[in-house]
């Protein structure tokens, strides 16, 4: 029995060449690790919000150039409508793990964001999804997925690939921490949207556990300046 694939994820018909494909790979590795750990490397200068933006319009540009993109991969209400229970389910666990994780190890963190700057926490529930997490689900899910999929399949390794590209952009913010959950969170996020097809779907639930994070006293990990 076959897994549903999204659309936009799907090979195209006609087999790519060897050359093709080892093109792909070699534009995939400097992409999303070179690249990135050359902007380690310079010390993650600056907000990484406005090349995030550019990167993710360029994706969006090349998506909606491409034949056989299905346009409800934009947004997908059908797919969250399925959705939303698994991912709420699953979601409170992990809050729920979080919340014991944190006040048996390190109590003065827990809540410390919505107790300490209830404005700066107010103001990344409403903007973080939208200026971070779709963005970045344009690039890692809808872009990366469809892509590269001539080089990975449509299969677990295509999952793997958007996971493990997600987790090691994480390098700029400078501690292990983040690259170890952003890489499980990759991989959740990829297997959603490749289910559901629907990047509303895989950006929901990205900022679900991202907005769980800067509440219950993580954020610190995910913020750039932390790197300096």
């Amino acid at each position: 029995m076959t897994t549903d694939v999204s659309p936009a994820a799907r090979p195209p018909a006609t087999p790519p060449t060897v050359a093709r494909r080892g093109y792909l790979a070699a534009e995939y590795a400097l992409l999303f690790f070179g690249a990135v750990l050359g902007y380690v490397l310079a010390g993650s200068p600056g907000s990484p919000i406005p090349p995030l933006l550019l990167l993710a319009g360029l994706a969006a540009l090349y998506l909606r150039r491409r034949p056989g993109v299905d346009r409800r991969t934009w947004w997908g209400w059908a797919a969250l409508r399925t959705e939303w229970v698994p991912m709420l389910r699953l979601w409170a666990v992990a809050a729920g793990v979080a919340v014991v994780a944190l006040a048996v190890l390190a109590p003065e963190r827990l809540f410390g964001l919505p107790r300490e700057a209830p404005l700066l926490w107010g103001a990344i529930v409403l903007l973080y999804p939208l200026f971070s997490v779709y963005p970045q689900e344009v690039i890692f899910r809808a872009f990366l997925m469809r892509r590269y999929a001539p080089v990975f399949g449509t299969g677990w390794w295509l999952v793997a690939a958007s996971a493990l590209a997600f987790g090691f952009v994480h390098l700029i913010f400078g501690n292990l921490l983040s690259v170890l959950l952003t890489l499980a969170g990759g991989w959740l996020f990829a297997r959603r949207y490749r289910r559901s097809g629907s990047l509303l779907v895989a950006s929901v639930e990205h900022a679900l556990y991202g907005l769980l994070v800067f509440t219950v006293g993580l954020g610190d990990f995910f913020y750039h300046g932390a790197a300096g």
